[in-house]
């Protein structure tokens, strides 16, 4: 297939999760016709379609819903519209005057032109090697994300006795799931003396399930060589330095981690476009940004507002320069 490179679009919206389905629903509100909404996935929704507890839209839509109930009341909103969706889809750079180039199994090599861009990428989780977690490299250290994926989408269980390391969000929620699958989750250890994650998560997922949280406390090695055999936790002082003499062996054979997340901005760091944290304007005209790419909300109800007002802004702009 070759290169499509005649369409143009008032306005591209790189990402079709929570952030992207309200930014280019808002920019149609607003009089654009010719939306073009892209997802590197196999359907819109993005990290929702994972989330299959409860708890969303407690603030925006006034009631409680699983992640696919949030995600499935904004795909319903595009039905009717004339926003265009392309999924599989994968953006790979934006270039000057606003051409996005895009690569997929239905669109082959695209290069669209866009008056203007909602960046909507969401945010990847930190890895082991950035938080420098030493030990052997065995199977079975994965995030939580993942691990998320593999039993709420793919029906795979990670494993059976798992040491969750960080208490993230995402970390807490899946120790609640993994044990309500059948596993033993053996502790969740956080080198802060406090949690990361929101307290509802704390009670509801830990200590409604006698899961221990090892607050000031690291996993200081991992071992096992074909597979996780078993992890050292020891305790940390106010400084996050370790204390010897308190280490503790836990034998598993999965480590989740959950030590933070990271706004995903490849594609504007490769264009030199400047994001500023306060703002969904970035420093290239016509080039907006929200949801957790701008920055990593808590909850999906304040992604949806900002990528609203992101979608109006956007939409202004794409009108202003027809003009």
């Amino acid at each position: 297939m070759g290169t499509m490179t005649d369409k143009r679009y008032q306005l591209v919206v790189i990402g079709g999760g929570p952030a992207g389905l309200a930014a280019a629903y808002s920019a149609w509100e607003q009089g654009l016709r010719k939306v073009l909404l892209i997802e590197r996935d196999r359907e819109l929704g993005g990290i929702l379609n994972q989330c299959i507890h409860s708890g969303f839209g407690l603030e925006y839509f006034k009631e409680e819903l699983t992640g696919p109930e949030y995600a499935g009341r904004f795909v319903r909103k595009l039905q009717g519209t004339t926003i265009e969706v392309w999924l599989d889809t994968m953006a790979l750079e934006i270039t000057k005057g606003r051409k996005v180039h895009l690569a997929g199994k239905a669109v082959g090599y695209a290069i669209l032109s866009a008056d203007a861009i909602v960046l909507a990428t969401g945010c990847r989780e930190r890895t082991r090697g950035a938080a420098g977690i030493v030990g052997e490299r065995p199977a079975g250290i994965i995030t939580a994300g993942a691990a998320q994926r593999y039993v709420n989408m793919e029906g795979y269980m990670p494993g059976k006795r798992i040491i969750i390391v960080g208490s993230g969000d995402v970390g807490l929620i899946m120790a609640r799931r993994l044990t309500l699958e059948g596993a033993k989750v053996l502790a969740c250890v956080e080198v802060m003396p406090q949690s990361g994650g929101l307290i509802r998560n704390v009670v509801q997922c830990l200590h409604d399930f006698d899961i221990p949280l090892l607050l000031s406390h690291a996993v200081t090695d991992i071992r096992g060589k074909g597979r996780v055999k078993s992890v050292v936790v020891s305790k940390v002082d106010g400084n996050r330095r370790v204390m010897e003499g308190t280490e503790k062996v836990y034998e598993c054979d999965t480590v989740l981690l959950s030590v933070g997340l990271i706004p995903e901005n490849e594609l504007a760091n490769a264009a030199g476009i400047a994001i500023d944290r306060c703002r969904v304007q970035t420093s290239a005209p016509g080039v907006f940004v929200c949801g957790n790419a701008l920055n990593v909300h808590d909850i999906v109800d304040n992604v949806t507002v900002e990528a609203m007002g992101a979608g109006v802004d956007a939409a202004a702009f794409a009108l202003a320069i027809r003009q």
